[in-house]
């Protein structure tokens, strides 16, 4: 009662973000990543009588033929709603605009960006597209990267490529990374975010070269007019440039990645754009590239107009764990001790959350670097002594893996996962990894693990109570190395287990929960609840006569409420899919799950709807005609017919 109190006092010193007019013109409604939204329409009392109004079948059913064998991956695209029309990427990199009230297809447009080969290194995946409006004209248009390394320019109305920019309303993306580079090896799946009249592109980028040749993770900023190459950020530093000597023996020379393959960020006030790097190639042995390797892993802000550094902050030194910055950062406006501050807060894989002042990169709070593992046994390996940890807000997930973390339901069970973890590695986050067999331990044990923390899908913010909400998974891995075939790559080491850690009679290794929802109070940096999310084992006959109550989905895919939670007046909205148990990754996921409605204030599950589709995107809501409406892609997953099953659903209250 006393936090909800707060909160409500705070709020009418908050600035309001956020969408407020019914539209959805950005990614996640508007370009501080709040994916919140002012409608009421739905709320506690109706959001059970929610029902499917129209599903708009992907257009890729119609090219798959001509696509030859592109793999198609989940449809994740998140609609846009602005101007009356509802627009919408494919996994094919198309464009749809349809009609807000019954799906009706207006127009598609298709790049044809399957023909141009498909990245080797990802299913087939757009995850969103961004809007823009010329200020003078009037005129809208919707702006695509795709799968296909083309940046498109449509008329919003019509659907055509903008002839004015670049050619025919194409520009090529492999171009302007200043290096000749494997275009294979890199694609796009993530929106481009529009700051003025920059149009700021990221790239996605292979993981796994087998030589160390891979393309440098460079962002562009493009004029949104012309498609002229406006400025390159390079994010690894090249000559001549500051922190140079982060990249030892000149290894900024040839070192790839260190990119932006998730959503970005911007205020449009400081015209800032706020950039999530990545771990640079590879991903777990940095013996290529002794030292700190400034930007990789990095929170990075530019001046969109420029591209001119104004400030960054390193989360992790020298990464080897694979820990990308994988969200966008949530710009926020919070009242801490009576200060107002525009603030950027960036939650991680390693289940931290890093908050600064937006203009100028001071830490809200104080983040301290403190003395960590770095005696690594892995031949020319040379870790970082120390690592950035927050003092506020507290972690959101367990960090590292220690015996008390260890499941502990029945003296069996610790006794038993004390007997496996005997053949591991485990330690503090940011624990070595190591050489597999060394000592005849098999891996070191990761936690939170790669895919695990706070993932793509990001936090939301509401920006009426300061709010930080935060879905996030533990998924723990084992991790180790070994020596590749010299005849086909040039790396020393390379990983050799990737693996779900090891299970304990098909329970979880590690303590609940394994999925999470946490929310953080940003005006305090506290937590003011945190809610398993999914029931979990709790059938398990090992602990079945328990009673236990909800654990948290431990599900090893992205395939449970992966696309992140949306906020209304009202309402935390989320999906929650069927498969809600240890299955092999190669089998097909059951389709289904429960869209969701929670209480913002305590976590309280509300009501929930059932749905026939597992549904991957982030999901947006919008207002047409009076009717407030939800909208999630779904379903187009590896099996049969993938390009059949996938759907843009809306819902909305019956009439």
């Amino acid at each position: 009662m006393l936090v909800a109190l707060a909160l409500l006092l705070a709020a009418p010193l908050l600035s309001q973000r956020g969408v407020s007019d019914g539209e959805w013109p950005h990614y996640s409604g508007d370009r501080g990543s709040t994916k919140y939204s002012a409608l009421d329409q739905i709320d506690r009392d109706n959001f059970a009588r929610l029902e499917v109004v129209w599903r708009w079948r992907s257009a890729d059913y119609r090219v798959a033929e001509g696509a030859g064998r592109v793999e198609p991956g989940h449809f994740r695209g998140t609609p846009l709603m602005l101007d009356g029309m509802v627009f919408v990427p494919t996994g094919l990199s198309q464009v749809a605009a349809l009609d807000p009230a019954t799906g009706e297809e207006l127009w598609v447009y298709d790049p044809r960006s399957y023909l141009h080969g498909m990245p080797v290194h990802s299913l087939v995946q757009i995850r969103g597209i961004e809007s823009w409006t010329d200020e003078h004209s009037g005129q809208r248009r919707i702006v695509v990267a795709t799968g296909g390394r083309q940046l498109v320019s449509l008329d919003a109305r019509t659907g055509k490529p903008d002839p004015d920019f670049g050619d025919g309303g194409m520009v090529d993306l492999t171009q302007d990374l200043g290096r000749e580079i494997n275009p294979r090896h890199i694609g796009h799946s993530a929106p481009v975010i529009i700051v003025g009249d920059v149009i700021v592109v990221g790239s996605l980028i292979f993981d796994f070269p087998t030589f160390n040749r891979a393309p440098p993770g460079h962002v562009r900023g493009y004029d949104v007019r012309t498609g002229k190459l406006r400025w390159r950020f390079h994010s690894i530093p090249q000559e001549g440039e500051p922190y140079t000597e982060t990249w030892e023996n000149d290894s900024w020379k040839v070192a790839g990645n260190t990119n932006v393959w998730s959503m970005m960020s911007a205020d449009p006030e400081l015209g800032y754009v706020y950039l999530p790097f990545g771990t640079p190639t590879n991903d777990y042995y940095g013996g290529h590239r002794h030292g700190d390797n400034v930007y990789a892993e990095s929170l990075v802000c530019l001046d969109a107009k420029t591209g001119e550094l104004v400030w960054h902050f390193q989360a992790v030194h020298h990464g080897i764990w694979d820990y990308d910055l994988a969200s966008a950062p949530n710009l926020i406006d919070i009242t801490v001790d009576g200060k107002r501050i525009k603030a950027v807060a960036q939650v991680s894989k390693q289940g931290m959350t890093y908050v600064f002042d937006r203009a100028t990169g001071d830490p809200v709070w104080p983040i301290v670097e403190a003395p960590v593992n770095y005696h690594s046994t892995v031949p020319g390996e040379k870790l970082s002594r120390t690592q950035p940890f927050p003092t506020r807000p507290p972690p959101f997930e367990t960090l590292g893996v220690a015996i008390g973390d260890l499941i502990d339901f029945t003296p069996e069970l610790r006794a038993e996962a004390i007997e496996i973890v005997g053949d591991y590695v485990i330690g503090p986050i940011f624990t070595p990894l190591i050489v597999h067999g060394e000592d005849g331990m098999l891996g070191t044990l990761q936690a939170p693990g790669t895919g695990g923390g706070a993932n793509w899908s990001g936090a939301s913010v509401d920006p009426e109570t300061g709010i930080l909400y935060v879905p996030s998974q533990l998924r723990p891995r084992a991790v180790s190395l070994m020596v590749p075939d010299a005849a086909r790559s040039d790396w020393r080491y390379t990983a050799k287990t990737l693996i779900p850690a090891p299970t304990v009679q098909g329970l979880p290794l590690l303590k609940p929960p394994y999925r999470r929802i946490t929310a953080i109070d940003m005006n305090r940096g506290e937590h003011a609840w945190q809610r398993p999310i999914g029931q979990g084992p709790t059938d398990h006959p090992a602990i079945k006569h328990l009673n236990l109550g909800p654990l948290g989905s431990q599900h090893p895919s992205h395939a449970a409420s992966e696309g992140g939670i949306l906020l209304t007046k009202t309402l935390l909205i989320n999906f929650l899919a069927k498969v809600d148990e240890f299955e092999e990754w190669e089998r097909r996921y059951p389709d289904g799950g429960h869209l969701q409605a929670y209480d913002k204030a305590t976590g309280e599950l509300l009501a929930q709807v059932e749905v026939d589709r597992s549904l991957h995107s982030a999901p947006m809501t919008y207002l047409h005609e009076d009717r407030q409406y939800i909208l999630i892609a779904g379903g187009g997953s590896r099996g049969a017919q993938p390009y059949e099953r996938a759907e843009l659903i809306a819902f909305a209250l019956p009439r």
